[in-house]
């Protein structure tokens, strides 16, 4: 049998002195602080800039409200935020964005210039809108033609040379997928809810051809819509994967620092 255990147990005297901390071993070569990232602030920046620019003058060539309902439009103004944010983290060196947020924003750029190009400005599409943020049939023609470039072409591609060449790798993961596509569901809604506030006829009713109920009809609409959705989760799991098997472009191995024997890993964000 065991003893039974005393209710009631006398106090631990105090030790007395003041314990002595012993030096660390851990050479300060072994810590590396973070270093501010200049040239990838400064790319953000110009990027960001380009993109708001570009927003601002499609406010003031159109209508600010009908502007503002279009995916490309929507897409840039995150894009502007995301990257003026992370230019001024980078400059710091303060721990970067949360990858769903700037994941989200790779996302979107590449799916509003893949949308345009494959079907707006595509000759041989049957939903060919090239003129699609001033809702005619034929090319933009002066600002507008730089405007509609800048935030179909260029701010996406901005946007995929940021991620390959500016960002660590393995940061994007399969379950933010699904979180991604919040969006496009909700400006889906948006858009169709628009179209029957607005009384028929009126000029840039629905702003994409392929979402045009009162050409279509609702069930054609909500067929296209479930093909380009699937097809942005599709294009959402392809980043993921390729975030896991690229290689990293931040990753570099001193040729000159000490063997420690051990390796501290940088902070995950």
């Amino acid at each position: 049998m065991t003893a039974p255990i005393p209710r009631d147990i006398p106090e631990i005297p105090a030790i007395p002195g003041i314990p002595v901390l012993f030096p660390s071993h851990v050479p300060a070569t072994a810590v590396v602080a973070p270093t501010p990232r200049r040239p990838a602030a400064v790319f953000r920046l110009l990027v960001a800039l380009v993109a708001a620019a570009a927003v601002a003058v499609e406010l003031v060539l159109g209508s600010p409200l009908r502007t503002l309902s279009h995916f490309a439009i929507q897409s840039n103004i995150l894009l502007a935020l995301v990257f003026a944010l992370s230019a001024r983290l980078a400059w710091f060196a303060r721990r970067p964005l949360p990858s769903t947020l700037t994941g989200a924003t790779l996302l979107y750029a590449v799916t509003t210039g893949l949308v345009y190009h494959l079907l707006l400005a595509n000759e041989g599409s049957s939903y060919a809108l090239p003129g699609v943020l001033t809702g005619t049939a034929t090319a933009p023609t002066g600002w507008h033609a730089i405007t509609t470039q800048v935030l179909h072409t260029v701010t996406p591609l901005a946007a995929l040379l940021d991620w390959l060449l500016l960002t660590p790798s393995g940061h994007l993961h399969l379950r933010q997928a699904t979180t991604w596509l919040l969006y496009p569901l909700t400006y889906l809604a948006f858009t169709l809810a628009r179209g029957e506030y607005l009384v028929p006829g009126a000029p840039a009713r629905y702003l994409y051809p392929f979402l045009d109920v009162a050409r279509h009809g609702y069930k054609s609409v909500l067929g296209n819509a479930l093909l380009i959705g699937l097809a942005i989760y599709a294009l959402a799991i392809l980043l993921v994967a390729l975030d896991h098997a690229r290689p990293n472009p931040l990753r570099h191995r001193p040729h000159h620092a000490p063997k420690t024997g051990f390796r501290l890993q940088p902070p995950v964000g």
